[in-house]
Order: structure tokens, then C-alpha cells, then sequence
């Protein structure tokens, strides 16, 4: 008789010369695989500065602990949202850090170069994308295209995708979740209106999802099933003292105008944990924030020069140097917070 690598044979001694016969067979009982720490991930939009939070993901990848439950972004953290779970779905934690670094590569080397870059960034102070870019020219259009299979990502399971688009008619929010992601949803969350055409999907306009929800943090509790909750924040919340030229109050406001909303999710959530209270079982939200722990990686604090530095930068040093400042922003998370919350 043959056995299997995982079965074992028990014998046991019988009748009165002792001999020992066969009696049964049953299947060895392997340890069970450590479980998995289910982490939601709400990823903050913020041109270059994404590339922070594509060193993050570079290294929870890396991290065999851990799985991905819910995934909310807004522009930059809505492409580092899909590319990460297009990877995932495509070929794995190993194919998803091979998408994001891609992804970056390529950007950085269709961006504008000297006197264009200066061209393209003087246009928009004077000028509308529907004139100095009348046909729309997307760069970032391509690469997406060719790194996500929109169609495969919709139906291959996966981590929820929380996207956010802000209305441009009324300003409001509008989450896309995964069922629903497409090209056209991606372009419309990273919809500047200085250098992009509005994005139109089912005859309504949208602009970028940073204005009304950046990232979508409320969303997210609501959707996810995991306690752990990071928001990786890539937009400087401290600027210059008190700007004065021209190029100063327009990059503080845009700082300003694009970290409100997670300052605001942030309170609103404190807020509502305080009201829930340790013995309230009435909503299902209300639960959630009972065990809800939230955690916070942000780039400016591992990179402090980041607020003099501009969100349209797409050198590949620059990127590279905001990537490894994630990726040891994530190990420093890993090894400390998470640490203190494992089972």
C-alpha cells in the first residue's frame, strides 16, 4: 500500500504473541497557516508625490502577513490603488510591485522636459486646457491603458477599489467602487481643471477626486471588513510661513485646498467613535468604529523637504527618492504599529 507524504500509519500491538497489525490510517494534522492582517488602505492624491506612496506599497508587497481588503484613493492614490490591485490580480504581490514600478518609470519618461515643462506650466496660469490643449492630450492615458486590464479587474476578485471623482456640476463626491472602474474613472479622479479637459462618463462632467475627498477615509470604514485602517498621506499639511510671491500662495493653496478634506474625515471619524462608545451595538458602523484602528504614514514627516517641492516633478531621481522614503516609512509602520496590534 502506498501512502501519501501527509498520511501516517498507526499500528498498535495485538494478540497474545504481541505482534502488531494494521489498525487504521488517517490524515496527518498540518499546523494551519498563519492567518493573514487584513488592512484597508486609504491612499492620498497628490501629482508626483504618489511615488511616496508607491514605495509604501513596494514594501507591505513585500510583507507576507499581510492582505489587502479595501483599497480608497483619490487621483495619485487612485492610480497607485488600481495598478496595485490589477497586479494583484494579474499575478500576485510580486506582479503588483512590478505594475507600480512600471507605472512610474514610464511616467517619468513621458513627462515634459525643460523649456516644455516650463512651456506647459506657464499655459496654465494663462490659459484653459481647452485651449492650449485642444485635443486633449493625456500622457498617463497610454500607460494606463497598457498596464491595466480594466475588463479582467472587474471580474477577478480582488480588494474592494473605493475611487473618488468630484462632481463638477454641484462639487459633491462620487465614489467608484470596483465593479464600476474603468480608464475614464481613473482619468477623472487625477482630472486637474488647469491641465485637463473635464472627464465625461454617463453624460455627467468630473474633475479630481482630491477636491472633495482626499482620500475617501468615511467610505472606506464603511466597506471595509478589516479593523486596521492606513492612511498614507502624501500631501504637505506645513508650507512657507507666510508665501508671498506668486508661485508661494498658488502651491500653499493647492496644499491647503487638497489636505482639508482628510483633516476633516479624520476629526469626523474621532468624532463618531467618541459618540459610539465602548457598548454601543446598535449600527453596524457603529461596531466598526469600536474596533476600528486607524494608522497614519505620512510623506512629509520621512521627507521633510517635501513642501518646497513640486507635485509636477516627474524626474526619475526625485521619484526615486520619494519611493524609498515610503518603502522606509512602511518597514518603520510594519515592525512598530502593527506589531503592537498582532494576534
Amino acid at each position: 500500500m502506498k501512502f501519501a507524504p501527509d498520511d501516517y500509519l498507526c499500528v498498535f500491538p495485538s494478540g497474545e504473541h504481541g505482534e502488531f497489525q494494521q489498525q487504521e490510517i488517517r490524515p496527518l494534522k498540518r499546523k494551519s497557516a498563519a492567518r493573514k492582517r487584513r488592512v484597508s488602505l486609504a491612499l492620498q492624491g497628490g501629482g508626483s508625490f504618489g511615488a511616496f506612496t508607491w514605495g509604501v506599497l513596494d514594501r507591505l508587497l513585500e510583507d507576507e502577513t499581510i492582505a489587502f481588503d479595501a483599497i480608497s484613493g483619490a487621483s495619485a492614490g487612485a492610480v497607485n490603488a488600481v495598478l496595485l490591485a490589477s497586479g494583484l490580480a494579474d499575478g500576485g504581490p510580486n506582479a503588483a510591485r512590478a505594475t507600480l514600478e512600471r507605472f512610474w518609470k514610464r511616467a517619468s519618461e513621458a513627462a515634459p522636459r525643460g523649456h516644455a515643462g516650463f512651456a506647459l506650466e506657464a499655459a496654465a496660469r494663462h490659459l484653459s486646457p481647452y485651449q492650449f490643449n485642444p485635443f486633449n492630450l493625456h500622457p498617463l492615458k497610454t500607460i494606463l491603458e497598457e498596464e491595466v486590464d480594466f475588463d479582467a479587474l472587474q471580474q477577478r476578485p480582488g480588494p474592494k477599489l473605493l475611487i473618488a471623482t468630484t462632481r463638477v456640476r454641484d462639487g459633491s463626491l462620487r465614489i467608484f467602487r470596483e465593479k464600476a472602474v474603468t480608464l475614464d474613472v481613473i482619468l477623472a479622479s487625477t482630472c486637474l481643471p488647469v491641465l485637463h479637459h473635464a472627464v465625461s462618463i454617463n453624460g455627467e462632467a468630473y474633475w479630481d477626486g482630491g477636491y472633495s475627498a482626499n482620500p475617501p477615509l468615511l467610505p472606506l470604514v464603511s466597506a471595509s471588513r478589516a479593523s486596521d485602517a492606513l492612511v498614507v498621506q502624501i500631501m504637505p499639511s506645513a508650507g512657507v510661513e507666510m508665501p508671498t510671491t506668486a508661485s508661494e500662495i498658488r502651491k500653499r493653496i493647492e496644499q491647503i485646498t487638497f489636505a482639508n478634506s482628510l483633516v476633516r474625515d479624520i476629526d469626523a471619524l474621532s468624532a463618531m467613535k467618541q459618540i459610539a462608545g465602548p457598548h454601543d451595538q446598535g449600527s453596524r458602523l457603529a461596531r466598526k468604529l469600536q474596533k476600528l484602528r486607524l494608522h497614519h504614514i505620512s510623506a512629509e514627516a520621512e521627507y521633510p523637504a517635501l513642501s518646497e517641492a513640486s507635485a509636477l516633478n516627474l524626474d526619475w531621481d526625485f521619484l526615486r527618492t520619494l519611493h524609498d522614503a515610503g518603502r522606509r516609512a512602511a518597514d518603520r509602520w510594519l515592525n512598530r504599529e502593527l506589531g503592537q496590534t498582532a494576534h
